[in-house]
C-alpha cells in the first residue's frame, strides 16, 4: 500500500494554500479573460499574417488567475514583460542569423532585461521567441509587432484580470493585506521585516512570494500558534 502511495505524492500539488474552489474560479477567470482579450483583440488591425492571440497570453493567463498573488502576475510584469521580451527577440532575430543560437541568446536576454526594468514574467521568454522563430516574416521583426499585438493582448488581459478579481475574492494588483477577520500581531520572538531579508538571503533561493506575504504569514500563523497554547497553559 506505501508503495501504491508514493507515485500518487507526485501528483500532489505543490502551490501552498491552493484549494479546489481557487483552482475552479481560477479556470473561470482563464475561460473569460483569454476569451474577451481574443474577441477584443480580433478588432484591432492585424500585423501580417499573425493571429490577433499571441499564444504567450495563455501562459500570462494562468499566472493571472490561478496565482493573481504572485508576483509575477502583477501588471507591470504582464505588460512590461511582454513587450520588453518581444523587443529583445526582435532585435535578436535581426542580428544573429543562427536560429539555435538565436533562440537561446534571445530568452537570456529577455530575462536580464526583465529583470533590470523588475519586470520578470515567465511567459516574456516565449514573447522573445516568436520573433525568431518567424524572422523570414517581415511583420516579425517589425519594432511594432511588440505593440500590436504582444502588447495589445498583455494590455487587455490586464484589464480582464482587473475586472474578474474585483468578483473572485482575491486582491489584484494584489497587496499583502490581512484576510478579514484575522488579527495580526507583533511577533513574541521579535521577528523583523529585516529578519525575514536576511532569511532569504541565508537560504539564497529566490521564492515566487513578495516579502511583504511572507511577514505577513508569519504573523499570522504565529496568531494561530498562540491561540493554541494559551488555552492549554489556563
Amino acid at each position: 500500500m506505501r508503495r501504491l502511495l508514493i507515485p500518487v505524492r507526485l501528483f500532489v500539488p505543490l502551490l501552498a494554500g491552493a484549494r479546489w474552489s481557487d483552482r475552479l474560479i481560477a479556470c473561470l477567470g482563464a475561460l473569460i479573460g483569454i476569451a474577451a482579450t481574443a474577441a477584443a483583440s480580433s478588432v484591432a488591425p492585424h500585423v501580417g499574417a499573425f493571429p490577433f492571440l499571441v499564444a504567450p497570453m495563455g501562459a500570462s493567463a494562468v499566472l493571472l488567475f490561478a496565482v493573481p498573488s504572485s508576483p509575477m502576475a502583477q501588471p507591470w510584469p504582464i505588460l512590461g514583460g511582454s513587450i520588453v521580451s518581444a523587443l529583445v527577440g526582435i532585435c535578436v532575430a535581426r542580428l544573429v542569423p543562427d536560429p539555435h543560437w538565436a533562440v537561446g541568446i534571445g530568452v537570456s536576454l529577455a530575462i536580464l532585461a526583465m529583470s533590470a526594468l523588475r519586470c520578470l514574467h515567465p511567459p516574456g521568454g516565449a514573447c522573445a521567441i516568436l520573433p525568431i522563430l518567424a524572422s523570414g516574416q517581415s511583420a516579425a521583426t517589425d519594432f511594432g509587432f511588440a505593440l500590436l499585438p504582444v502588447g495589445l493582448n498583455a494590455l487587455l488581459l490586464i484589464a480582464m484580470g482587473l475586472l474578474f478579481h474585483r468578483f473572485s475574492g482575491h486582491s489584484y494588483p494584489h497587496r499583502p493585506v490581512p484576510v478579514a477577520g484575522h488579527k495580526v500581531v507583533a511577533t513574541v520572538n521579535g521577528i523583523l521585516t529585516e529578519d525575514v531579508d536576511a532569511a532569504l538571503e541565508e537560504l539564497g533561493e529566490t521564492f515566487d512570494v513578495a516579502r511583504e506575504d511572507l511577514d505577513l504569514l508569519f504573523r499570522v500563523a504565529e496568531r494561530h500558534a498562540l491561540d493554541r497554547v494559551q488555552p492549554a497553559r489556563r
